[in-house]
């Protein structure tokens, strides 16, 4: 996890930097609470999720990102189309699998992320056991 200053700082959820799009990526579901699903941006590992937690990052403003999380049998997408100077949610849920519990990704409105994600702790990045 990050640092309780790190967590309390992302969730002022100030503008992010010139030309980028902040996004935040959560979990908050009761379902497959011992499961760890790695999630993607671009291609890029953004870590591994876990019950509770938030991610923040910044992508480039005004670009289709393709965002990747882990699943059973393959990678569930979406896309999302990024605006520089705003912030993007996205709650990543776990769902029934056959063997083991998959998950998606779906966006949400800035309201109900923000109301999510202050109930929520920062995970620190960077670690996925996959790829996309």
């Amino acid at each position: 996890m990050a640092s309780k200053e790190e967590s309390a700082r992302a969730k002022t959820f100030a503008a992010p930097s010139a030309g980028k799009a902040g996004l935040y990526i959560y979990r908050n579901s009761f379902v497959g609470k011992a499961l760890k699903k790695d999630i993607f941006v671009d291609g890029k590992c953004v870590g591994e999720s876990a019950p509770d937690v938030f991610f923040r990052t910044e992508v480039a403003g005004g670009v289709m990102h393709k965002l990747d999380t882990e699943s059973e049998f393959s990678s569930n997408t979406i896309a999302l189309m990024t605006e520089a100077g705003r912030n993007y949610f996205v709650r990543q849920y776990i769902k029934l699998g056959v063997f083991v519990g998959g998950a998606g990704l779906e966006p949400v409105t800035e309201e109900e992320g923000k109301a999510d994600v202050l109930k929520l702790e920062l995970a620190k990045g960077g670690h996925c056991d996959g790829t996309p």
